[in-house]
């Protein structure tokens, strides 16, 4: 009787085995059709919260703090470590970093760079040996002037590329000096074109 779709024998038992036709009714009904729209209301609601909750975090550029929002550009100018260290978000509200001798304002990047960021502990220093390391703890950091001399082919690779990123996602300030290194003198005119070229 499988050929009109009421009822098939099973062959192993010789039970009558009912089979559903192509027509079949779900048993849904109107109680059931109701139930699956006011799920999926309530999915589409609730995924509707989470991103007003969520969505708009996670990138630095939407978490700008008001005050590191109406920050002006920093002028060009070089650093020595003790000046670098002035800006750690703590006293002053912009946020420097140095990477591979260059100088960084990553004040828009606060909830990654500020004192509660994942990498808080690089504000205001030099960040290339933590970087190139994968360190996010006080040994990555030197006290002195670090020229990453002792850093293999790999870890020197690592430094660059985060480098790239920084110049491609913050303000480049200027360079991290070295010991008795004197400050080059920048003008007007070169501070305005490396600014207009990132932005």
């Amino acid at each position: 009787m499988a050929e009109n779709g009421e009822v098939n024998s099973d062959m192993a038992t010789g039970n009558d085995v009912p089979v559903q036709s192509e027509d079949a009714d779900w048993g849904l009904g109107f109680g059931g059709v109701m139930l699956n729209a006011g799920l999926l209301l309530l999915l589409f609601f609730g995924a509707i919260r989470l991103y007003q909750r969520w969505g708009k975090r996670g990138s630095p550029e939407t978490e700008e703090s008001g005050e590191a929002a109406s920050l002006p550009k920093m002028k060009r100018r070089d650093f020595t470590l003790e000046q670098l260290r002035e800006y750690d978000g703590e006293a002053n509200p912009r946020i420097l970093l140095a990477v591979n001798n260059k100088v960084f304002d990553v004040s828009k990047g606060k909830t990654f760079y500020g004192r509660e960021g994942p990498y808080g502990i690089f504000a205001g220093r030099d960040a290339s040996r933590g970087l190139a390391t994968f360190r996010l703890d006080k040994d990555a950091l030197r006290e002195e002037y670090d020229d990453l001399s002792d850093l293999n082919a790999v870890q020197m690779e690592s430094v660059r590329e985060w480098e790239i990123q920084f110049m491609e996602k913050y303000d480049y300030v200027g360079r991290l000096l070295k010991p008795g290194e004197e400050p080059s003198e920048y003008t007007d005119e070169e501070d305005v074109k490396d600014h207009s070229k990132q932005d």
